[in-house]
């Protein structure tokens, strides 16, 4: 009896220390969490699919606007900010311009 009481303190203790990784994972909204792995290469790819050229500067998961956000930096200075939804389906993009280049 004892030792079914510790698996089940042990297991409740581990999944309520994994829910802050989940949060941080898609930002904690006090600092940006970049985008990592395979998902990265996708994102940054898909991205400049999307701009057609420029320097990915920035990355982040869990965007206010969207599940990823691809920071693209274009040779005359501006930035565009692509929006990806979690199947990395471009969603929306906003130039520090204040031009939107959805469709």
């Amino acid at each position: 009896m004892v030792r079914h009481k510790t698996a089940t303190t042990i297991g409740a203790l581990v999944s309520v220390a994994l829910i802050p990784g989940v949060a941080m994972a898609r930002g904690d909204g006090d600092r940006d969490v970049p985008i990592a792995g395979l998902a990265l290469e996708r994102a940054v790819a898909i991205a400049l699919a999307h701009i057609g050229d420029g320097r990915v500067t920035s990355t982040e998961v869990g965007d206010e606007d969207s599940y990823y956000e691809v920071e693209v930096t274009l040779g005359d200075g501006r930035q565009i900010d692509v929006q990806l939804d979690e199947q990395f389906n471009v969603v929306g993009s906003k130039s520090d311009r204040s031009d939107n280049l959805d469709d």
